[in-house]
Parts: C-alpha cells; structure tokens; sequence
C-alpha cells in the first residue's frame, strides 16, 4: 500500500466521526459528488453507492474495520482506500490514507482531502 498523512488538531473521536459520516464525505471527498446508503454512519460490513466526480454512481462495501481506527472499502468490486485515525494526543491526531499499490495517481486526490479534513476539523475545535 502507498499512503499520505496529516497531523490534525483535532481529537481521534472528531476525525473519526468525519470519516465515517456519509452526509460527510462530499465535503472533504474530491472525488466524492453523493453518497447513497441506507446507514449515515458506516460500520463493519456496509454498502451503499457514491457518485463520483466524473459521474457514475459506484457500489461500495466496507470490507475492513477496526472500530475507532480504521476501514477499509472497495468501490466498483475494486479495493480502494483504506482510512485510518491515529489519536496523538486530547487533541491532536493523524489521519492517514492509504490506496493500493497500483493507484498511485490518487494519492494527490488523498492529500487533497487531507488538507480538507484539516479544515473542517479546525473550524469544528474552534467554534
């Protein structure tokens, strides 16, 4: 696997709870456009289908979960990202994303989202 990380101020619990959140994804996802899925949070085992940023909606399915820490999905049948939460502090964290070894043009799409993450997190901290 190849990855991208970013340290976050911000608490494990708030980054997590981002990352999980499907109402979420479009506004750190850049490649995310809508998210259909029948849960709002997703956990072990979940599915649903995301709309990309080039137009078609995908299937996905939760293939990998540690609770609090990390998941892992494919999309279209392909594995794709793995997201994990690494607390480092109250409130302090790492997120890191990881995508297969053949994918590495996503990793610019990854820290993008990163950066994104870095944002919305700061702002929920601070207000």
């Amino acid at each position: 696997m190849l990855e991208t990380r970013r340290q976050i101020e911000a608490s494990a619990d708030l980054a997590w709870n981002l990352l999980v959140d499907t109402v979420r994804w479009p506004e750190w996802g850049p490649s995310v456009r809508a998210v259909d899925c029948p849960r709002r949070f997703v956990g072990p085992g979940a599915t649903g289908r995301v709309k990309t940023s080039v137009g078609p909606w995908l299937g996905f399915q939760i293939t990998e979960w540690e609770e609090g820490s990390y998941w892992r999905w494919r999309v279209a049948g392909v594995p794709a990202t793995g997201h994990r939460v690494i607390a480092r502090g109250p409130a302090d964290c790492e997120v890191v994303f990881e995508v297969p070894r053949w994918a590495p043009f996503y990793l610019p799409v990854c820290a993008a989202a990163l950066r994104r993450i870095g944002l919305i997190l700061r702002c929920a901290s601070e207000g």
